[in-house]
């Protein structure tokens, strides 16, 4: 088992993305967010489910998808860093601009 850290970066994503869908409904801003919190849970368990990220090729640095969200995270032998919630249809950055 593996202990769950959000960085700065990915709270601020998660604020923005339910921002975004609240416009249209608060309802499924919630379940979104609901979403990608259970999604995260299972790296307690399953710290190397993710596949590794495409753009950097480092085993330690992977991803879970969950519906047009790409959860990159940081995983290592204790520990798992979630380090942004970034739509797919965007570049993937890790600094804030």
């Amino acid at each position: 088992m593996v202990e769950i850290f959000w960085s700065d970066l990915a709270v601020n994503d998660l604020k923005s993305i339910h921002s975004f869908i609240q416009v249209d409904s608060k309802f499924y801003a919630d379940r979104q967010i609901q979403k990608i919190i259970k999604r995260v849970d299972q790296l307690v368990n399953f710290p190397d489910s993710g596949r590794i990220v495409p753009e950097f090729s480092i085993s330690q640095i992977r991803e879970l998808i969950e519906g047009n969200y790409r959860i990159v995270y940081f995983v290592d032998l204790n520990s798992a860093y979630i380090l942004r919630v970034h739509h797919s249809a965007l570049l993937l950055r890790f600094i804030k601009e």
